[in-house]
């Protein structure tokens, strides 16, 4: 029983982990209409600012300054490139992020080695928060898991509660009728652009402490990103949370999970049967707990391709 209620906190925590990178991509395609290849690499950048940071700003300074830094380059993106080229359509602005992924992740290979760098939890932060059996759980994972429901709750607040989000909303669905009142749309999708790439670059800054900070942490979560966004729902906030914690949760249980198909066949006592054939018979769920996201993704596609929670077009 204690091994399966810290496999859920480790779903809870991982799901939320992945709305804190999802959330970005999910406010720029949902307002946009731009699905960043890229956005992973805002992620990683985060982390490596993060770590270049701290030994001058120290911890909580270089989380601060980092989402900073990574927003600030989204939006010489957006500026300088993604609004060349976003008139000819999604291929050439998919294309642009896809090269800009390479270009981010050489670069910082380049200037950080292409080997995992020193960037861990402080000695302040690294204690348990209390303990479940004989497993102390880190007080690290519970903060990375606030960070996340209060990045939820303001962006949701903004969006829905506020004159900033009736303008954007605006500069989405009537440009025309919102630039005639005198706003700036291009601004309006700069900033959101920028806003998006900073909540990445925040999630990168708050995770990578306490994951390996790497060249290839982008590629690792980029792919898992774009399927939280799509099980959940394109431009969904509230689907991309829901999807995150879903497939955080049957990830982690999965992997806790020794089990095969064999073992059902046992209860009719054809275990050896199933055992001579072996192939997918005998493989264990927890070596598939990786692929399960995307069955899922292809199920919720072929179901309801609007995802849980988006809009039907």
């Amino acid at each position: 029983m204690d091994a399966l209620i810290v496999a859920l906190l480790n779903g809870v925590v991982h799901g939320l982990l992945l709305f804190m990178v999802s959330a970005g991509l999910t406010l720029i395609f949902g307002m946009m209409g731009v699905l960043n290849f890229a956005h992973a690499s805002f992620y990683m950048l985060g982390a490596y600012f993060a770590y270049a940071l701290q030994n001058a700003l120290g911890f909580w300074g270089a989380l601060l300054a980092a989402p900073i830094l990574v927003l600030l380059i989204g939006v010489v993106v957006e500026r300088f490139f993604l609004r060349r080229v976003h008139n000819h359509g999604h291929a050439h602005e998919l294309l642009l992020t896809f090269g800009l992924s390479f270009i981010i992740a050489e670069t910082v290979k380049l200037i950080f080695g292409n080997y995992p760098v020193n960037y861990q939890v402080p000695k302040a932060l690294d204690f348990a928060a209390f303990a479940i059996g004989s497993v102390d759980y880190p007080a690290y994972r519970i903060l990375m898991g606030s960070v996340a429901l209060a990045m939820f709750a303001v962006v949701y607040l903004l969006l829905t509660r506020t004159r900033v989000g009736i303008v954007v909303r605006a500069a989405i669905y009537k440009p025309r009728m919102a630039e005639a009142l005198g706003h700036d749309v291009p601004l309006v999708f700069m900033s959101v652009f920028g806003i998006g790439a900073g909540l990445a670059g925040l999630a990168g800054a708050v995770a990578g402490a306490f994951y390996t900070t790497n060249p290839n942490m982008a590629l690792e979560l980029g792919a898992m990103v774009f399927v939280v966004v799509v099980v959940g729902g394109l431009g969904s906030l509230a689907g991309a949370m829901l999807a995150s914690l879903l497939i955080g949760l049957i990830t982690s249980v999965a992997v806790s999970v020794d089990a095969s198909l064999a073992d059902l066949f046992a209860v009719v006592g054809e275990r050896s049967w199933a055992e001579d054939h072996g192939g997918l018979l005998t493989l264990k769920v927890s070596s598939l707990a990786a692929t399960i996201p995307f069955a899922l993704m292809l199920l919720v596609l072929l179901v309801r391709p609007s995802g849980l929670l988006g809009g039907k077009q």
